[in-house]
C-alpha cells in the first residue's frame, strides 16, 4: 500500500531536525497522550471487571444463588421435603437447610453485632469459599452444641484465636429464676476462615445447625434453604424450575436481585469511567491534528518541490497518513503492552506504592475486598485499541487531504 519511497520521507519527516523540533515534541506529546490514554483505559476496566467477579464469587460463596422462604415469613418447618424436592430439579448443585439470625458477640470485654449463620457440616464443606478459605483450626470440629468458626478480621479486632471462648447473645429470651433474659451461649473457636471480602470476614459467625436452632427457638425448623446452581448468570431460569417444583408454595429470592442496585452502581460507574478516559485518547487525537497541520505548514516547499518533480497527490495524501497512523500505532502498543504489564503486577505495584507512600491505597474497610483484583477481558482490551487506532488514523485524514491539495505553484511562488 505505501511504496518504499513514502515510508521513506514519512520517517524523515517523523525525526526532528533543529527547526521543526518544535513540531516533534507535538508528536511526541500525541504518542504519549495514546499510550497513556490506551494504558489507563485497559487497567480501569480490567480492575472493575476483577472487582465485579471478586464480589460476585464472594457474596454467592457466602449466601448462595437462590433462596426458599416461608411464603409469608418466619419459620420453615418442612426444609428436609422442600431439599428432597429441589434435588430432583435440573442445574440445582446443592440445598442446604440454613438458619440466620443476628447476635451479640462478647469477648474479652469486647461486644459487637454479628451475623449468624447455622448450616451442617457437610454442607459447609460444600462451600468451596468457606471449606478452602479455613486459614486455622479444622471445620471438622464444627459439630456438636459448643462450636463455632469466625472471621480473620472479626478474629483480629476481638483478639481471638483458635480454642478461646466467646459469648453469642440472641434476641430470643428465655425464662429465669430472675426474669426473662436474652438467650446467650458460651461457644469456643474452632476454625478462623477468610474468604477475602473484609465485610464477611468482619461480621460472620457460623455455627452448627443444631446449636442455631436451640439458639433461635427454631426447634425442628429452619429460616430457609440455601441452593447453589450450576450457572449464576442464569438465575432466572433456574427460579423457574424451582417455582414449579415448589408449586408456589413458597417465596423465593436470588443473588441478583437482592444486590441489583450495588451491582447496577458497580456497572454505571464502569461505563462512565469508559467514557470520560476514553476523553484521553480524544485530546492526544487532537495533538495529532495539531501536530500534523503545523507539519504541513513547515513541509511546504517540500511538498511543492515532490509534486514537480512527479509526485501525485495520492503519494502525498499516503506519507502525511503515514506520519500520523505511525504516531497511533506507536502509541497504541506501547499503551498496550504497559496496560497488561500493570494488570499482571498490580497487587506488588500497589504493595510497593503502599510502603513508599506509607498510606493505604485500597482499604478492605472501604472496598470490600482484601486485595486489588484485576481480570483483562479480552473483548474489552480488543475495543480499546481499536477505538485508539480508529481516531488516530480519523485525525490523519484532514492534514493528509490538506498537504495532497497544496498548489506547488503558490508555495514556491516567493521562492
Amino acid at each position: 500500500m505505501f511504496s518504499a519511497f513514502e515510508r521513506m520521507v514519512a520517517m524523515r519527516y517523523l525525526r526532528a531536525r533543529r527547526q521543526e523540533g518544535f513540531i516533534s515534541v507535538i508528536a511526541w506529546f500525541s504518542l504519549l497522550g495514546i499510550a497513556l490514554g490506551v494504558a489507563t483505559l485497559i487497567i480501569v476496566m480490567s480492575v472493575m471487571n476483577g472487582f465485579r467477579k471478586e464480589l460476585v464469587t464472594r457474596i454467592v460463596g457466602i449466601n448462595g444463588h437462590v433462596g426458599v422462604y416461608a411464603l409469608i415469613g418466619g419459620p420453615l418447618p418442612d426444609y428436609d421435603a422442600v431439599v428432597a424436592k429441589l434435588a430432583r430439579v435440573p442445574g440445582i448443585v446443592t440445598a442446604a437447610p440454613m438458619i440466620e439470625g443476628n447476635a451479640l458477640l462478647s469477648a474479652n470485654g469486647m461486644a459487637s453485632g454479628v451475623a449468624v449463620r447455622g448450616l451442617r457440616l457437610d454442607d459447609l464443606r460444600r462451600r468451596p469459599i468457606l471449606a478452602d478459605g479455613v486459614k486455622s483450626g479444622s471445620l471438622d470440629a464444627l459439630t456438636g452444641m459448643n462450636a463455632a468458626m469466625i472471621g480473620r478480621r472479626m478474629a483480629e479486632r476481638f483478639n481471638l484465636s483458635v480454642g478461646d471462648t466467646i459469648t453469642l447473645i440472641t434476641p430470643n429470651f428465655a425464662e429465669t429464676a430472675i426474669g426473662i433474659m436474652p438467650r446467650s451461649k458460651a461457644v469456643e473457636i474452632v476454625a478462623i476462615f477468610d474468604v477475602g471480602m473484609y465485610e464477611y470476614d468482619n461480621s460472620f459467625v457460623f455455627i452448627p445447625f443444631e446449636l442455631a436452632q436451640v439458639l433461635y427457638q427454631l426447634k425442628g425448623a429452619a429460616t430457609g434453604v440455601d441452593i447453589l446452581i450450576d450457572d449464576p448468570n442464569r438465575v432466572d431460569e433456574a427460579r423457574g424450575r424451582i417455582a414449579g417444583a415448589l408449586e408456589a408454595k413458597y417465596r423465593l429470592g436470588d443473588w441478583q436481585r437482592a444486590n441489583s442496585t450495588f451491582f447496577n452502581a458497580i456497572q454505571v460507574e464502569r461505563n462512565v469511567m469508559f467514557l470520560i478516559l476514553s476523553l484521553i485518547i480524544l485530546v492526544a487525537a487532537f495533538n495529532i491534528i495539531s501536530s500534523l497541520i503545523m507539519l504541513v505548514k513547515d513541509k511546504g516547499r517540500g511538498i511543492a518541490i515532490m509534486r514537480t518533480m512527479g509526485a501525485t497527490r495520492a503519494a502525498i495524501l499516503r506519507i502525511f497518513l503515514l506520519c500520523g497512523a505511525s504516531v497511533g500505532i506507536v502509541g497504541t502498543g506501547g499503551g498496550l503492552a504497559l496496560g497488561l504489564a500493570f494488570c499482571a503486577n498490580i497487587e506488588s505495584i500497589r504493595q510497593f506504592l503502599q510502603g513508599l507512600t506509607g498510606r493505604n491505597l485500597f482499604s478492605p474497610e472501604l472496598y470490600f475486598l482484601s486485595r486489588l483484583p484485576a481480570i483483562v477481558d479480552p473483548r474489552e482490551v480488543a475495543l480499546v485499541v481499536a477505538m485508539a487506532l480508529v481516531l488516530s488514523f480519523l485525525a490523519t485524514l484532514y492534514p493528509a487531504w490538506r498537504a495532497a491539495r497544496l498548489d506547488p505553484v503558490e508555495a514556491l511562488r516567493y521562492e
